[in-house]
């Protein structure tokens, strides 16, 4: 007859378990940067229904950080292969002003062909410009951060050559829909990555790819011994960062009706790399974390409302962000937490020592 643990030790166990997740600290802080907000703003929780549509900070910052969120998931298994992609930021801006710029030319701008044509023709261009990274990352053997620095700067400037240096306009209904459109209630910009991650998941969870991207991060030389063809896995997760990318420029631009080839997309490579090493994902490469990606780019984007919330002056913005980032990767990192830990536990055993001393002292002399 087997017996029952007490219930002290499963639950001592239990939270040994939930202390040793990875999610644990990007949920709590994100946890606290929301209870921040609402202690200042008291109807911050508040979600109102308005022609059909929800509103309120909360969707705010789902819809805001839906273009984040997909930059972050391609940057993840990029990452995940001890790789970098710095072009993703001219891919959005690259994504959005072909978008706009067919849309803005076309007969019928507010036709459903358009827009899919508009689209099409995006993600076709976002193809080719990751396969072009993949093909100096894994073909001609260049360094990630090299390779893809090509595409930051000349992607930026062929994207104004796009839109000729100036926004381009457009009103179109369906492409509106990408992401200013509402449907079933919620922000379809929403509803778009929340798919494509539950089907990144998916595919890296429930076959061979992800674990396969993360032998080839965590160890390429014994990748290669057991036949693992790096190669082609490295091709694949420049080119997913770049389709990425480019639904992320769609969202962008057509929830402003508008392409920006010099600010959009402005610097949102380093905030998903910053979203991905907040989730728990270490830039040395191997195992990844989708949802610690996700609740990383929501913690970045939390942070841009609560910048706004607090009234933060714009001089001080970045200061201010900066500031939160180093505090919220010191209090997530296992060494900070463990030389923390082990200065409260020396100092209690040396009071106590100093304070027996004396006595012990006397004992030995008599």
């Amino acid at each position: 007859m087997t017996t029952q643990p007490p219930k002290s030790e499963a639950a001592a166990a239990i939270g040994r378990r939930l202390a040793g997740h990875r999610l644990l600290w990007p949920a709590l802080i994100l946890l606290a940067l929301l209870l921040g907000n609402l202690a200042f703003h008291h109807d911050f929780f508040s979600v109102r229904v308005r022609d059909g549509h929800l509103y309120g900070s909360l969707i705010d910052i789902l819809q805001f950080g839906a273009p984040l969120i997909l930059v972050a998931l391609g940057m993840t298994l990029v990452i995940a292969t001890r790789g970098i992609d710095l072009s993703v930021g001219s891919t959005v801006a690259i994504a959005g002003a072909l978008a706009c710029g067919h849309i803005s030319t076309a007969a019928h701008p507010g036709s459903v062909a358009t827009m899919l044509t508009a689209v099409a023709l995006a993600l076709g261009v976002a193809l080719v410009l990751g396969l072009a990274n993949g093909f100096l990352v894994s073909g001609l053997g260049v360094q990630p951060i090299v390779a893809t620095l090509i595409l930051m700067v000349a992607g930026r400037g062929v994207a104004q050559l796009i839109t000729d240096g100036q926004i381009v306009t457009v009103t179109s209904a369906p492409y509106k829909m990408i992401g200013g459109g509402y449907w079933l209630t919620f922000p379809f910009a929403v509803l778009l990555a929340a798919a494509l991650v539950a089907l990144t998941a998916f595919v890296t969870r429930r076959s061979a790819l992800g674990l396969l991207i993360e032998s080839v991060g965590g160890n390429p030389a014994a990748s290669r011994l057991v036949g693992i063809r790096a190669g082609g896995l490295l091709a694949l997760v420049y080119v997913f960062s770049a389709l990425c990318a480019a639904v992320a420029g769609l969202m962008i631009s057509s929830n402003v009706s508008s392409a920006d080839g010099n600010n959009a997309g402005l610097w949102i490579e380093l905030d998903a790399i910053l979203a991905v090493v907040v989730g728990g994902t270490a830039l040395t490469g191997g195992r990844f974390s989708l949802g610690g990606t996700v609740l990383g780019a929501l913690i970045i984007q939390t942070l841009s409302t609560t910048v706004y919330t607090l009234g933060v002056p714009p001089e001080t913005t970045l200061v201010f962000k900066a500031f939160v980032v180093i505090v919220v990767c010191l209090v997530q990192a296992p060494v900070f937490r463990a030389k923390v830990l082990r200065r409260r536990r020396t100092t209690t055993p040396r009071s106590h020592t100093t304070a027996g001393a004396a006595p012990l002292q006397q004992e030995v002399r008599a």
